[in-house]
């Protein structure tokens, strides 16, 4: 799991995170067993306050940018604020089905 100890070492040391899990959902599009090609991150984090969701987006494809260049193929991402994490935590993060499959 490379890509995703990447992604892991990226969210602990750049995004302050007070919640995180990311979620390899390769093996639901088609993938080899071990690929690394669909991921499901979540990240709680206060350096996303004030910002809107497309900066929030912005941000941490920005920061993966090198894991995306590598083989991602698709990044679900619900990024929230600790209030907002408090308020509605995850529930409904479901990601889309893959067209590629």
């Amino acid at each position: 799991m490379v890509l995703q100890s990447r992604l892991e070492d990226k969210i602990q040391r750049q995004l302050q995170p007070a919640h995180w899990e990311i979620e390899n959902e390769s093996s639901k599009h088609g993938a080899r067993l071990g690929g690394e090609s669909h991921f499901k991150v979540l990240i709680v984090s206060p350096l996303f306050e004030g910002k809107s969701r497309i900066s929030r987006q912005r941000d941490v494809h920005s920061l993966f940018a090198e894991e995306l260049a590598a083989g991602i193929h698709a990044l679900s991402l619900r990024l929230l604020t600790p209030q907002e994490w408090q308020e509605s935590g995850a529930e409904s993060f479901v990601s889309p089905n893959c067209q590629s499959k």
